[in-house]
């Protein structure tokens, strides 16, 4: 009945099936119940947050796979794949593990401040292929759609042929409304871009989001946060 009921539910809590064997007429506790779920390889575990998912997006992301399910790898190869992120200095991008006492997980030693809004961050947008990462971009000021045109105006063609991009190269973008704003479409039809057509609220189909991975977890690992230096340390974003 235990593992029954997770498998449909897996909000359920211990202290709910407590209750639904208790009522059932079986005295039971939530350690029995956590020993009987594990023996059965389930263990508790923070749900994973994911983009919401409407009907609409669910084909669009079928129809996406279908079209490309076939694809051949040098077809991907010839993809330039763009997006913009947020960095901040303290915030999700400042994680380390520490090895504590039971009750010590208080200690300045083993915790990491926190500040509101981050306590400053910085805005990048960047592209890459498979032959490696193109420009790297600080945005300084709010993005808009005539920003962004202007950021693709300067960097997305020198990216292109610094990562010698064979003729006919495709640019990918997602769907934010600078994006797909009309002005944008057009300034890409003019200046003859191909754009690979993409699924609204897919961002788990984007390499570039392990590249971002990447750049945001190697300047926190040299945080002041996990490790103390007697001066300020500068480091600068780079792919490697």
């Amino acid at each position: 009945m235990i593992t029954r009921t997770v498998s449909k539910n897996p909000r359920t809590t211990r202290g709910d099936l407590v209750n639904d064997l208790q009522r059932a007429g079986t005295k039971v506790t939530k350690a029995t119940i956590s020993n009987t779920l594990r023996r059965q390889g389930l263990k508790s575990c923070s749900a994973r947050r994911v983009p919401l998912l409407k009907p609409v997006h669910v084909q669009a992301r079928l129809k996406f796979a279908r079209e490309h399910l076939d694809d051949p790898e040098e077809d991907w190869e010839n993809v330039i794949w763009s997006d913009e992120t947020k960095i901040e200095l303290f915030g999700k991008n400042s994680t380390c593990r520490v090895w504590r006492r039971k009750n010590a997980e208080l200690h300045p030693k083993n915790t990491i401040p926190t500040v509101k809004h981050g306590g400053g961050n910085i805005m990048l947008w960047g592209c890459f292929s498979a032959k490696g990462p193109g420009r790297l971009i600080r945005v300084k000021e709010r993005m808009n759609g005539a920003m962004y045109r202007e950021i693709l105006s300067e960097n997305l063609l020198p990216s292109a042929r610094a990562l010698k991009m064979k003729r006919g190269w495709v640019f990918q973008h997602d769907n934010d409304p600078k994006h797909t704003a009309r002005a944008t479409k057009e300034w890409l039809r003019k200046k003859h871009f191909k754009v690979l057509e993409w699924p609204s609220q897919s961002p788990d189909l984007n390499p570039i989001e392990n590249l971002w991975r990447e750049l945001k977890t190697t300047p926190a690992s040299r945080s002041p946060v996990c490790t103390p230096v007697s001066k300020p340390a500068t480091c600068k974003p780079r792919f490697s």
